[in-house]
């Protein structure tokens, strides 16, 4: 028999979005923040030679300012002041929940519910600012020796660039938690997605360029707009894959009445890292590669050895890229799923697993699927990334098609849609409620 909610959905219409007022409104205010953070990335840092920074980026797109201009939405192309993005504010979140497992005054705060929440998110914003004028003023430095890039180097142009790019941070941090609060989707994730989408169709028409003077095929372009399309069918199908634990509730009485057992489930994802294994891995390949290019060839040469192994499509760099991608998936999986503390909360409340032991044993048994499906996790994580790798490195593939670029665009793209769809649903329970209690009015 189909439930209420399944036909509410089944029914979700342009027609019904029409009269969402309040998604209306709250889509309108997401897409307006977004406008204002692009516009931001078309706005120049002071005391920098746009032309010398160019060719200065070109050589070095290949590495870890590549990976970061695509997050960033072509900001550090541009060298503009939100050059940095939302990167800052990311790193600490992650350190934040890596401090939670070991501190335990940090763990005793994340138990504490809403109150010890906004603690957690304020220490969060301190870590922020910190991490972004520290790497601010790296990028200052950066920049110096990098040729003729800076017009008037000195100490001034060190602390207005560390100003200018922590201030362009702490604004996007703002402007994400007011996209959450009063928009629609995660602000934080928007703000990513929204820098990838807006370079990828300058990447789609260098792609086609190619084509035109014929350093690609017409039948590798092809070849690669179906894998494009058949990869983001990999995630979607992938990201939505769920191992569902039965829960039983026992019989309770409540006064006088008696409430029969209920069952539920805990569903647990294949994917619970989400994007972070691939950019962590990425991030710590492609740092040694853009430090030898920044020294132009300097160093001593076993470094210089190394570096041209980790060359993208290199054996040495595809085996570590996929063995950092399966540690990364294994350990955030364990800093944000903790089995232990699920199986107490399951047995606070009552709930058990058939022929499972409440506790130790339900712990054991969530950690021991847990880690099963993780394996599932990582090899699809290295399937989407190793492949699109394969192909930048071979065919000259622009950098956008990436696997990690897919990934977030198909993930934070399904999940403003599942909020849009709740939103909708909520307001066609609205309506219904509304229609009852005037039919009951009419009646009476």
């Amino acid at each position: 028999m189909v439930s209420a909610a399944e036909q509410l959905a089944a029914n979700l219409n342009f027609g019904a979005f029409a009269k969402a007022d309040e998604l209306k409104k709250r889509i309108w205010f997401t897409l307006g923040a977004l406008l204002v953070y692009r516009l931001g990335t078309y706005i120049p840092l002071p005391g920098i030679d746009p032309n010398i920074w160019e060719q200065v980026f070109r050589s070095q797109a290949g590495g870890i300012l590549g990976m970061f201009n695509m997050f960033a939405g072509g900001g550090i192309h541009r060298m503009a002041i939100f050059a940095l993005n939302i990167m800052p504010y990311i790193s600490a979140s992650i350190i934040i929940q890596l401090l939670t497992t070991v501190s335990p005054q940090l763990e005793a705060l994340k138990k504490e519910g809403e109150a010890g929440r906004k603690t957690l998110n304020q220490y969060t914003r301190y870590l922020t600012v910190i991490l972004a004028a520290f790497q601010s003023y790296g990028i200052a430095v950066g920049l110096e020796g990098a040729g003729n890039v800076v017009s008037d180097p000195g100490m001034f142009f060190r602390l207005s660039t560390a100003i200018t790019l922590t201030g362009g941070t702490m604004f996007l941090m703002w402007l994400g938690e007011q996209i959450t609060s009063r928009g629609i989707g995660n602000g934080i994730s928007l703000i990513i997605l929204s820098g990838i989408v807006a370079e990828l169709p300058a990447a789609l028409a260098n792609m086609l360029e190619l084509g035109r003077q014929g350093a690609m095929s017409t039948g590798l372009i092809l070849v690669v707009i179906v894998m494009a399309v058949a990869v983001i069918a990999f995630i979607v199908f992938m990201e939505r894959a769920q191992r569902r634990l039965l829960i039983q509730y026992p019989k309770r009485q409540v006064g006088n009445k008696m409430f029969e057992g209920q069952s539920s489930h805990l569903p647990l994802k294949l994917n619970t890292s989400g994007v972070i294994p691939p950019i962590f891995a990425s991030s710590l390949l492609l740092l040694p590669t853009t430090v030898a290019n920044f020294n132009a060839g300097k160093g001593p040469e076993w470094f210089q050895w190394i570096t041209t192994q980790l060359g993208h499509g290199r054996p040495l760099f595809l085996i570590l890229y996929l063995a950092l991608i399966v540690f990364f998936a294994f350990f955030y999986t364990a800093i944000v799923f903790n089995p232990t503390e699920t199986a107490d909360n399951l047995k606070k409340h009552g709930g058990f697993i058939p022929g499972i032991r409440p506790g130790e044993r339900t712990a054991e048994y969530i950690d021991y699927v847990l880690s099963r499906i993780t394996v599932i996790g990582a090899i699809y994580l290295a399937i989407v990334c190793l492949i699109p790798e394969i192909l930048i490195s071979y065919a000259s593939v622009p950098f956008y098609f990436g696997g990690t670029s897919l990934l977030i665009v198909v993930s934070v793209t399904m999940d403003t849609v599942a909020q849009v769809q709740g939103y909708l649903l909520a307001h066609q329970y609205e309506g219904l409620i509304r229609k009852s209690k005037l039919r009951g009015g009419r009646r009476r």
